[in-house]
Order: structure tokens, then C-alpha cells, then sequence
């Protein structure tokens, strides 16, 4: 599902204070932003996203229940989520590949000696797109994998109107998929994933 010189600009989240009640005691309040892994928890949150995202437009999910299940108990740490007072409003479900390209395997299985990071689906809950979430998480997403030392590269594969979006956050097109669901076709796209020990040292992760 050409690299760009330069990642988009990014405003730093702020987290909301906590609130004080009017006798002047402090209560506690949910971040009004949030970055985190998923959890298997999570899954039904992230499908009705995902199958209000994708049926509307292909038929079809990239994902059902029972694989987003099996994706975030194998490798929850090749997920993220992004919530908003406590409300997933998107996210990024990945697992590990072990060949070049991705072929039709890849769509259900997780290779944990891969070093390249299959992303299955980016999906932004409807009350909040077209406000730039995808980009953002996605870019949330590529500093995470920096943060994995296994990890060398980000795979996916996409429909032709999706490719400038991905080249907006860095991927390059490899060519046409392998792989094909139906009569959908698409294009490969790759991000390499570099500078892991500076990484480490600098992002705390």
C-alpha cells in the first residue's frame, strides 16, 4: 500500500495541564494527545476504524479482527496509535518481512528475523481527516521504527491515487506489486530506516 528531501514540519504536541475544580483542587485529566503501541485491547477500536476507512472505498479491509488480533499480540511494538483524550483516532499496524519485495504471504504473516517492517494499513478515523493525521502519524511512525535496531526499512503497498501521498512522507515506488486482492492492483513503495545507534542515544528510546 521519489523520496522526499525533507519529512513535513511538525508542530510538537502539548499536553493538556490538569485542571483545577472550583475549590482549587487539581483533578486528573487524560493527555489531549497521545502516541503509543497498540495493544490487542485495541483491536476492536482500530477495526471499526479501519472498515469505516476501506469498505466504503474498495470493499474490503486490509485487515480483519481476528488478524489485527494476531498482528498486536505477535509485534505490538510495530504498531501505533494515536489518541485523543483517550480515543484512538488513528493508526499504523505493521509486522515483519524477510525477502526484497513483498509477495502474497505477506499479508498474514510475521517473519521475526525480517529486518523489513511491512506496514498493512494506515487508517484516520473519519470526524478528524483531511487536517494532515495521516502524515503526522506516519512520520511518528518512521522515528519509532529508528527507535528498533532490527528494523532497516518500512515496505507497503498501495493504489496508484495513494503513491504521491507516500512520496510526500519520503517512500519511493519500487514498481508494481506482487501481490493482489481481487482486482485491486499496487504499486510497492519503500522508506529506509537509518541511523539507529544516534537514534538510541538521542530520542530517550
Amino acid at each position: 500500500m521519489s523520496a522526499l528531501s525533507a519529512l513535513p514540519f511538525l508542530k510538537p504536541v502539548h499536553l493538556r495541564s490538569p485542571r483545577s475544580s472550583p475549590g482549587g483542587q487539581r483533578r486528573h485529566t487524560l493527555p489531549a494527545s497521545e502516541f503509543r503501541c497498540l495493544s490487542p485491547e485495541d483491536a476492536v477500536s482500530v477495526f471499526e476504524i479501519e472498515r469505516e476507512a476501506f469498505i466504503s472505498v474498495s470493499g474490503d479491509c486490509p485487515l480483519h479482527l481476528d488478524e489485527i488480533r494476531h498482528f498486536l499480540n505477535l509485534c505490538p511494538e510495530l504498531s501505533l496509535g494515536w489518541f485523543e483524550e483517550g480515543r484512538l483516532v488513528a493508526f499504523i499496524i505493521g509486522s515483519l518481512w524477510d525477502q526484497e519485495r513483498l509477495s502474497q504471504a505477506a499479508l498474514t504473516l510475521h517473519k521475526p528475523q525480517g529486518s523489513a517492517v511491512h506496514i498493512h494499513v494506515l487508517a484516520v478515523h473519519r470526524t478528524v481527516r483531511q487536517q494532515g493525521k495521516g502524515s503526522i502519524l506516519m512520520w511518528r511512525y518512521l522515528q519509532h521504527l529508528r527507535c528498533l535496531p532490527f528494523a532497516r526499512r518500512a515496505l507497503l503497498m498501495c493504489e496508484h491515487f495513494l503513491v504521491p501521498f507516500y512520496q510526500k512522507c519520503g517512500f519511493e515506488a519500487l514498481g508494481p506489486c506482487q501481490v493482489s486482492v481481487g482486482e485491486l492492483a499496487f504499486v510497492e513503495m519503500q522508506h529506509p530506516v537509518r541511523g539507529h545507534a544516534f537514534m538510541r542515544r538521542n530520542s530517550g528510546c
